[in-house]
């Protein structure tokens, strides 16, 4: 600050001028009227010594944070003129700068250091990646919506649409190294926990109605499936789509991720990017965690090798009748609390209602099954003839398992609950319509309706339509009936701990979905559809690290806690001079400035403050 006044005039106006730059706008602004030559001779005989002593005194009281400002407002002014068609919001977001850590910490600007160092690139590969990465998490949008926000950031980076496409052509070029160095400097920000990896995959649809054909690879000559099929989608849309497949550790973090055709079967990307991350890992033990539909044969018996062992989900309707019939023979069942013997007629006999009953509602009990015959799980296997052809036929490998029988009586109420209600909508559609108009599926109420036709000799048989009870008694004999096949040696309790923590790698597709919007894609071309899909995967990442470290210090958080508040973190430029917080204080926000010290808390920033903040996280 310095002192500003007319040297020409008799009776000049001294104020404090300061020096302000605001990004790349640098300019100087009167923030202080000190008083007239003529006002200040009534309390001092040299009016410029007084002026000089009171600059003196406000850049004191500048440097501790705190000054006394006053600025001239023209409520005619009106608003500058601009070419753009609709009015933007003026706030710029600062909640970045927490993911900004992270973001620092796993050394990606050296990973694309090196990149750029190799080629003739001249965008900044690294600030590209950035925002990217950062609109996916606080304002999800299109690449060309995301282009045209930029300037809702504090930083407001600048570089062309086209530099994102190009970008997203060369992440994908060094898509297995990317992946990597993630897996590599995540190490260093939160230790993982890959004794236990959780695998899962899931689909994602276009905004388009056509497939992508065939393709050559040009290096190859092997003919490809395009990316973007037809296949069954999760969200049973009618439009093409991609499989992401997905290894997570006991925490929840993200290791790897595969795209694959979305008419793949989901099975055949497991072990090859199991293969993957058993390399990264260094050939350490783990233990592959994952539901049915990813338990195939050759998935157990990949994880039954090299130290390595697996915990998947089985079908108890899928079982061979030697094995349902183990399982529903009343004996050997016990108490997971415990360990206390108990019969399944007890478990579905007492009264819940009386509360000394209440633990037993609560509980669960087991049976262990030994299944090293593979053909007793009833699995299947690809055989390829040598003409080329394959076809899945019954494994008849041996295979050391066993299978881990649980049965819930809350569960099974469950389950009936909702079939009850099933069967009462069947008992309206006999009433109300006609049965072959409404839409039947394997999972439809229309299962419980039976059609018998009956009619005479030479006459046109008639279709009567009733309830199929002996459906719903097959369909009850299961009830509260679940089988998880291992090849571990532990006990029961501690198998059934690691796989009920699968829903950890459920949650973070919720994220992708919901939270990050990672669908519907946008994209055609193969290598910015990967490209795409590998960003989101960075942002799935650093939120899931900002959580860890959130929960590492007690202080736990819903996913819509935490990103509401990130994305809340704005501040508005006042008359150049200094940034007003418009978000209010919460639990989060103390939490997130408390773990990172960024002194995000108060209502007041100088710009030099906030570009202190952003070259400390730098460096």
């Amino acid at each position: 600050m310095k002192l500003n006044y007319d040297r020409k005039s008799k009776d000049p106006t001294y104020f404090i001028q300061m020096g302000i730059r605001n990004g790349k706008k640098t300019t100087t602004k009167n923030v202080k009227r000190i008083g007239k030559h003529s006002e200040l001779l009534v309390i001092t005989p040299d009016p410029l010594a007084y002026a000089k002593k009171q600059v003196e005194e406000f850049n004191k009281e500048y440097q501790e944070g705190k000054i006394d400002m006053s600025f001239k407002v023209d409520y005619t002014e009106k608003l500058s003129a601009t070419k753009d068609i609709s009015s933007r919001s003026a706030l710029l977001n600062v909640g970045y700068f927490v993911l900004q850590n992270i973001y620092h910490d796993l050394k990606l600007s050296d990973f694309f250091k090196d990149i750029k160092s190799n080629s003739k690139i001249t965008f900044d590969c690294n600030t590209i990646n950035r925002f990217l990465t950062f609109a996916r998490i606080l304002d999800p949008k299109s690449k060309l919506g995301t282009f045209d926000r930029l300037d809702s950031y504090y930083e407001m980076p600048s570089f062309e649409y086209q530099h994102i496409l190009r970008f997203m052509d060369l992440l994908e070029e060094h898509y297995d190294n990317y992946l990597e160095h993630l897996y590599t400097n995540s190490e260093s920000i939160i230790k993982k926990n890959t004794s236990v990896c959780y695998f899962d995959c899931t689909n994602y649809y276009f905004e388009s109605e056509d497939e992508d054909d065939e393709y050559v690879d040009e290096a190859t000559g092997e003919i490809l499936k395009g990316l973007r099929r037809y296949g069954p989608s999760k969200e049973h849309r009618p439009n093409p789509i991609v499989q992401m497949g997905l290894f997570v550790d006991g925490n929840g973090i993200p290791i790897s991720m595969c795209i694959n055709s979305g008419s793949d079967n989901e099975q055949k990307c497991a072990v090859p990017l199991e293969q993957k991350i058993t390399k990264m890992f260094n050939n350490k033990q783990f233990i592959y965690c994952a539901d049915a539909g990813l338990g195939s044969f050759n998935i157990r018996k990949f994880n039954s090798m090299g130290g390595r062992a697996f915990i998947v989900t089985q079908s108890v309707k899928k079982l061979s009748d030697k094995l349902q019939k183990a399982v529903f023979n009343d004996y050997d069942y016990r108490r997971i609390s415990d360990d206390s013997p108990i019969t399944i007629s007890r478990m579905k006999e007492f009264d819940r209602f009386n509360k000394e009953n209440l633990p037993l509602y609560n509980d669960t009990v087991y049976k262990i099954i030994d299944a090293d015959n593979a053909i007793d799980v009833g699995l299947y296997e690809e055989k390829i003839y040598k003409n080329g052809k394959s076809r899945m036929v019954k494994s008849k490998a041996l295979l050391k398992q066993k299978i881990i029988i649980t049965f819930s009586r809350k569960m099974m109420e469950y389950q009936r609950h909702i079939r009850n209600a099933q069967i009462e909508r069947a008992k309206n559609i006999l009433n109300n319509k006609n049965v072959e108009d409404v839409k039947k599926g394997p999972h439809d109420v229309t299962r419980f309706i039976k059609r018998t036709s009956k009619g005479q000799d030479g006459e046109k048989a008639s279709d009567y339509y009733e309830i199929d009870h002996s459906i719903i008694d097959r369909e009850e004999k299961y009830d509260g009936y679940y089988a998880v096949a291992t090849n571990l040696e532990d006990d029961a309790k501690s198998i059934l701990a690691v796989n009920s923590k699968r829903y950890k790698i459920e949650d973070c597709f919720r994220v992708l979905k919901t939270n990050f919007n990672a669908r519907p894609v946008y994209h055609r071309n193969r290598n910015r559809i990967i490209a795409h899909f590998m960003v989101c995967y960075t942002a799935l990442l650093i939120y899931r690290l900002l959580e860890n470290k959130l929960d590492q210090y007690g202080t736990h958080f819903t996913t819509d806690n935490i990103l509401d508040t990130l994305r809340n973190m704005n501040v508005m430029n006042t008359q150049d001079a200094f940034y007003t917080a418009t978000y209010t204080g919460s639990q989060v926000c103390t939490a997130l400035n408390g773990i990172f010290n960024l002194g995000l808390d108060k209502k007041f920033y100088l710009p030099k403050e906030l570009n202190k903040k952003i070259k400390k996280i730098f460096n």
